[in-house]
């Protein structure tokens, strides 16, 4: 009885054990077959970026100026009684351009005439008695201590004269001042006063073109200021002249940007104007761009922004890489133009690219089909 419980007892030892090696094989091979699992890459829809056939262009709208521009103001403060020019006007040297009223400046000049003559006539004075006591002092009939205070008084008789005349001059020369001259042959761009207006020293009035030169002036974006520095020639048209088409060139760019508008003031000089071109007409400056190739455009879908810089993810042999771009204007729809980064003919992603990372293996929709 008891060799025969032992030789149960054996056998569902032996059971056990052969199940426990069966439950053991079956778990390592589904780790196994669970470890070959490679799981899919994510499917990503691309684009191959083209150009489109267009060279990138910028153009600005722009005034014609003259090359030699004088902002002309008075040297003196008053109420405007006279202007003789208009815009457009055609002036020579010496021209009287306006006038002040110079009723104030000329009682100034009345009483420094009159002090002028008070001086003239102490002078006279004093320099007739010091030649009348000289006299008396060589014949030792003076003592140097009279003869000194005739002397003084001659010097300062002398000095009063030399003062009343430098005082004089000047009420003059403020006089000279209502008149407004024209200091060189040219023509009259604009004029700021009119008849009756109170105008300060040094308040501009009007300005003056000299020569025929004439020249564009245009305002530059500060984000174009540095491209619009390399470009070499520019071609300008004119609204009032469809057919004339002209050459200019970049002359001045200004040092710092206008503090409303945040635009830098371009003047662009003109190869050979017509005679046609006159000041003020609206013209149009147009520059092609600097890196001289054709306009990409991607969907704004495909930037995917790292920090402060834009970026796009591109398709190589089934890896993405990030890679950064400048952008530059908005196009038609959700199109944003790339400057700088792409190539025709390369591979981006346009959707999903906010889930992605460096390096990681994807599908497109050609590895689907």
């Amino acid at each position: 009885m008891g060799k025969f419980i032992q030789s149960r007892n054996f056998k569902g030892f032996g059971i056990a054990i052969v199940l426990v090696v069966l439950t053991l094989g079956w778990l390592i091979h589904s780790q196994s077959r669970a470890s070959n699992i490679i799981p899919d890459s994510p499917v990503v829809k691309t684009q191959v970026m083209s150009a489109d056939g267009n060279e990138t262009s910028y153009s600005y709208s722009g005034v014609v100026h003259g090359r030699f521009e004088s902002q002309l103001a008075f040297q003196v403060s008053g109420k405007l009684i006279r202007r003789n020019v208009d815009a457009g006007s055609v002036v020579r040297t010496g021209n009287v351009l306006m006038q002040i009223d110079p009723i104030d400046v000329e009682q100034g000049v009345s009483a420094d005439r009159a002090q002028l003559q008070a001086a003239e006539s102490q002078f006279k004075l004093a320099k007739d008695n010091l030649d009348r006591f000289k006299a008396l002092y060589d014949q030792k009939l003076m003592s140097q201590a009279e003869f000194d205070r005739y002397q003084n008084v001659y010097d300062s008789a002398d000095a009063l004269l030399r003062q009343a005349r430098a005082q004089y001059t000047h009420g003059s020369n403020q006089l000279n001042y209502c008149n407004l001259y024209a200091d060189g042959p040219g023509v009259i761009a604009g004029t700021y006063a009119e008849t009756g207006q109170i105008v300060a020293a040094g308040q501009p009035v009007a300005v003056l073109v000299k020569g025929n030169e004439r020249e564009i002036e245009i305002n530059v974006p500060e984000n174009r200021l540095i491209d619009f520095n390399k470009v070499q020639q520019f071609k300008v048209t004119f609204w009032a002249l469809p057919d004339t088409a002209l050459e200019g060139r970049i002359r001045e760019v200004s040092p710092m940007a206008d503090p409303v508008t945040r635009t830098y003031k371009v003047r662009i000089s003109l190869v050979n104007p017509p005679a046609a071109i006159k000041l003020g007409m609206t013209a149009t400056v147009s520059e092609t761009a600097s890196n001289g190739g054709l306009a990409i455009y991607l969907p704004l879908s495909a930037i995917y922004q790292a920090g402060d810089t834009p970026g796009i993810w591109l398709v190589r042999q089934g890896i993405v890489h990030w890679k950064p771009v400048q952008l530059g204007s908005f196009g038609d729809g959700d199109q944003v133009q790339v400057l700088k980064g792409l190539r025709a003919g390369d591979m981006i992603v346009t959707a999903g690219v906010h889930k992605l990372r460096e390096g990681e293996k994807v599908r497109t929709g050609d590895d689907i089909d």
